[in-house]
Order: structure tokens, then sequence, then C-alpha cells
């Protein structure tokens, strides 16, 4: 089935493309938008599917490769779903040397997902990060915008709980 019979069997889904085309009819005409528009197409959809990629390719007038380009090179694009909350766990070396990698297993074991996957109820979404900034609070896990220091892995299994 193509998007056009999507949309018209889907009252949500048009709702979203309509938002997207108001966002960027704005846009469209500014040189270098396709990172703000891919930006806007991902807080509407969640993530960016083949369909949404190849809609914004086209609106915007540019190869799909060029728009499949950007949502590749960057790491704040999501190809696929992402869960509720998304789990980071800092691996920089002030959280590694004090007990970061035991962290992140006891959130792979609990979450039973790896640094890239989301749960299969949609709730989590685990990442592996490098560094948050805030090394005085080694090691650090980040749930959606909030940031969790000194952090154990007994701690950080009742964190989970919070957000279960």
């Amino acid at each position: 089935m193509n998007l056009e019979d999507r949309l018209n069997e889907n009252p949500e889904l048009k709702k979203q493309f309509d938002e997207l085309d108001v966002y960027i009819d704005e846009k469209a005409s500014q040189q270098g938008s396709l990172i703000n528009v891919m930006h806007r197409a991902q807080e509407i959809f969640g993530y960016l599917p083949d369909d949404v990629l190849y809609y914004v390719a086209k609106r915007l007038n540019v190869p799909r490769s060029t728009v499949y380009g950007v949502v590749t090179f960057y790491h704040f694009f999501s190809r696929v779903p992402k869960g509720r909350h998304t789990v980071s766990v800092c691996l920089g070396t002030a959280c590694y040397v004090r007990g970061g990698s035991t962290v992140y297993d006891r959130v792979m074991k609990t979450l039973g997902i790896k640094a890239g996957e989301t749960s299969q109820d949609r709730r989590f979404t685990l990442d592996l990060v490098r560094c948050v900034g805030a090394c005085g609070l080694a090691p650090v896990v980040v749930i959606d915008k909030d940031t969790y220091g000194r952090m154990t892995p007994d701690k950080v299994v009742t964190l989970l709980n919070k957000y279960a």
C-alpha cells in the first residue's frame, strides 16, 4: 500500500504529515533547512521511517540519498522507533573508572536490551554515551532529560523502576 492510501485510511498519520507540511512550508525557502526539517519530523513521528525520508526529499527537492546521508550521519536521528524513555549510560573516562561499566551491565540485564535497542514493551531505549559533562558525578545515567550521578548497580535498578 502506498503512502497516499495509508494517509487516507489513517487520520492520525495524515495529521502527522500535515503538521510536517506546515513546518516544511515555513522552512523550505531557508538555505540548509534539511537538518531542521528532519529534527521536526522526528519529533512528530518519534523516529524517521522510509516514508518520511522519501516525503521530505520530495518536498525539499533534494535527493533521497542526501536525506538518508544526513539521517545516518548524525547520531541524534533514529531510523527505528524509540521507547517512551531513553536511558543513556555514560562510559566516558571518569564514569568508566568509577564503575560505569557495572552500571551499564546491570541496566542491560534489567531491561533485557543492549545499547541501541528498544525494549519489547517500547518503554525503554538504551544508549551508551561517552560523556555527558557531569564527570564530578560519575558514574552518570541520564533518563530522558534527567541526570543521575554516583550510580551503582543497585541504585540504577531502583531508578529504572520509577520510570517503568
